[in-house]
């Protein structure tokens, strides 16, 4: 194992501390717990929560967007763990203006579970929480059966409109409706190339050959639907566009926002060519694109391989996703 890195159970608590050093000006610790990441951006009283919580691992996911029109709040587990129900509670009460909280996250069963008691407490108290699963992961069940799909990097998209129709005033349960109502119209599918490792593991979270690539694999190394021999850029592109296309048809005259992630190691260089034969392909059905984000967003420590993600755009999530926003990992001025 090769990490940059001290001792590995220091791991997570050290990223923390270097993100308050770093970005000090837009987040702070909860009461000085550096497992809750909290927004310092101005916000009225009475601006609906937005919180989310999951394991570490996956910078820019989830942390990187606790701040001005995104995330108020984040709960921080260790690496590929969810975070206590204890953790997530402290984090709702302190989002709430008197609105409630809306909880956006993956559809993880950790993550359900203790967001679940973390919500059941608050409410004995009189504050409202709404939930919204994120499930864009078309690889990890059939169509039909969307409740059971993973939550990877169509929460970031998530995010942003969910941050933007709470500091517009909507209510919570507006900003839920709104937010669920897009994720319906959101699909990710994705390919790894090789695995990641664990800092306190140790050692790779799966095999693959030098010359295989797997279809649809998880942001934790969960089992993709094949393997393959190794693509190229056009031919992957192809097969996961047109997976998603089954799934969500595009027709001509839809707009879409379009993103390509990395998960880690994969240059910017390669996102882009994925990106410039999605483009091409798109357009050949007479499907717009607006505000393309290439990068990473959701990571898997230093796996490499990409996911792509397709959100199928109206008159009111474009408005939302152009909203300003700025976090220490995002900003949509640049997009």
């Amino acid at each position: 194992m090769k990490k940059i890195m001290n001792q590995p159970e220091q791991f997570v608590d050290e990223t923390m501390e270097a993100i308050e050093l770093a970005y000090g000006d837009k987040v702070e610790f909860l009461n000085g717990d550096r497992r809750i990441l909290m927004s310092k951006a101005p916000a009225c009283e009475g601006k609906v929560g937005i919180v989310t919580a999951g394991g570490s691992g996956h910078l820019p996911v989830f942390l990187g967007y606790v701040g001005f029109g995104m995330l108020d709040g984040c709960a921080v587990g260790n690496v590929f763990a969810s975070p206590s129900a204890q953790k997530m509670e402290e984090m709702i009460r302190a989002c709430d203006r008197g609105n409630g909280v809306l909880c956006l996250y993956g559809n993880y069963g950790g993550d359900r579970l203790n967001f679940g008691m973390a919500c059941e407490a608050v409410e004995f108290d009189d504050i409202p929480t709404r939930t919204v699963l994120v499930t864009d992961d078309v690889a990890s069940s059939p169509k039909g059966e969307e409740g059971k799909r993973r939550g990877v990097a169509g929460m970031v998209y998530a995010f942003k409109i969910a941050g933007a129709a709470a500091a517009m005033g909507k209510s919570l349960d507006e900003v839920a409706d709104i937010t669920q109502s897009a994720l319906n119209r959101i699909r990710t599918m994705g390919i790894a190339l090789s695995p990641c490792i664990v800092p306190e593991v140790g050692k790779p979270t799966f095999q693959i050959e030098a010359d295989e690539m797997e279809i649809g694999m998880g942001i934790h190394g969960e089992p993709g639907i094949q393997v393959e021999k190794l693509k190229t850029a056009d031919e992957t592109a192809q097969l996961i566009l047109e997976t998603i296309d089954r799934d969500m048809p595009l027709e001509a005259g839809d707009e879409v926002s379009v993103m390509v992630n990395g998960l880690g190691a994969t240059p910017m260089e390669e996102l882009l060519i994925i990106y410039r034969k999605v483009h091409r392909m798109l357009t050949e059905k007479g499907v717009s694109i607006y505000m393309p984000h290439i990068g990473e967003f959701a990571t898997s420590m230093e796996m490499a391989g990409l996911s792509v993600t397709i959100f199928k755009l109206d008159k009111q999530s474009k408005e939302l996703l152009r909203y300003p926003a700025s976090t220490p990992f995002y900003t949509n001025a640049n997009k």
